[in-house]
């Protein structure tokens, strides 16, 4: 579990990575956070670094257009 500070930081990193994708297009915006959690619960909780992560994850995320 993540302090309210990290928790914060990860919803800001998630919507701004996602900032560009519907939030009812859940399949890539849950893949999205789960790549940035998996990063933060290794003790990865730069930012920048969140934000590159959840980037990487947003170009292999699964949409219903591939």
């Amino acid at each position: 579990m993540f302090d309210a500070a990290t928790t914060a930081l990860l919803r800001a990193v998630l919507d701004e990575v996602c900032e560009d994708i519907s939030r009812w297009e859940t399949g890539a915006r849950t893949h999205v956070a789960s790549r940035i959690l998996e990063a933060a619960a290794k003790g990865d909780i730069a930012a920048e670094s969140l934000k590159r992560v959840g980037r990487e994850a947003l170009h292999d995320a699964p949409t219903m257009w591939r």
